[in-house]
């Protein structure tokens, strides 16, 4: 089995990070799993297993960054992969959009994605100095591609975050630390059931506009992800691989 070293995701309780953590330990690596929910850290890490640690970590908060990852150098010493996956849902428009709000989705998906990249950094150059993989793999969405009506403020985070993985991905390419993104669409997650339940997401339109004509399930957005922090995609650097069965790139509507 392939040793795939240590890997940090942060919203790795749930979703779409528990199920990176879920696979990534299934090809025979140790995950840590960085989350602001307490308890849905202690019941993530007992699924998983021995291999798997749960550190609670507040990702707009540079201190709660800095001491989770202290506490990651005392103990593991290194990190061979990070996946920022922390985030959470608005529905807006943006003239109906307040300041606080707009700040809040900004400071957690982006400036989150930035405060950890930072402090992971040292243990990354660490783990690609060992020989291994050293990998960060950053969660955008389609939002963050196309214009989509009510995400003002989701959009332009995870756009940014596109924007942060091409400029880290330069910065840190000399030191064998490759930088990648990934745009998935919505994903059937708790989550994305209640904004559904809320009818935030409409479901028939947004699979008529997909060509495979569904949502995908947890499963398929976490594969590329692991994909991308693994030596299966060591010449890999800059990327933003959409997952969203083509619906970033489907231009029948010209028909």
């Amino acid at each position: 089995m392939e040793n795939r070293g240590i890997l940090a995701v942060t919203g790795g309780a749930s979703g779409i990070g528990f199920e990176v953590a879920r696979q990534w330990l299934n090809g025979g690596g140790k995950v840590l799993l960085l989350d602001m929910n307490v308890e849905a850290l202690a019941g993530a890490v007992q699924v998983l297993g021995k291999d798997a640690r749960g550190i609670q970590l507040d990702v707009t908060n540079r201190e709660s960054v800095e001491e989770a990852f202290a506490d990651i150098s005392q103990t593991e010493g290194k990190l061979n992969g990070l996946v920022n996956c922390a985030g959470f849902a608005r529905h807006a428009r943006v003239d109906g959009l307040d300041d606080a709000d707009f700040a809040k989705v900004l400071d957690v998906h982006l400036g989150g994605a930035m405060r950890v990249c930072q402090a992971a950094y040292p243990l990354l150059k660490l783990g690609s100095q060992q020989n291994e993989t050293a990998a960060v793999v950053n969660v955008s969405s389609v939002a963050g591609i196309n214009g989509t009506p009510g995400r003002g403020s989701y959009g332009t985070a995870k756009a940014g975050i596109l924007g942060l993985t091409r400029t880290l991905a330069v910065e840190w390419g000399p030191d064998s630390v490759r930088v990648n993104a990934v745009g998935p669409g919505p994903t059937r997650t708790a989550l994305v059931d209640e904004l559904i339940g809320d009818q935030q997401i409409r479901v028939d339109p947004l699979t008529k506009r997909t060509p495979l004509g569904r949502m995908p399930v947890v499963e398929e957005v976490a594969s590329p992800i692991v994909f991308l922090c693994s030596d299966k995609s060591s010449f890999v650097n800059g990327a933003c691989l959409p997952i969203d069965g083509g619906l970033t790139i489907d231009g029948s509507w010209y028909d």
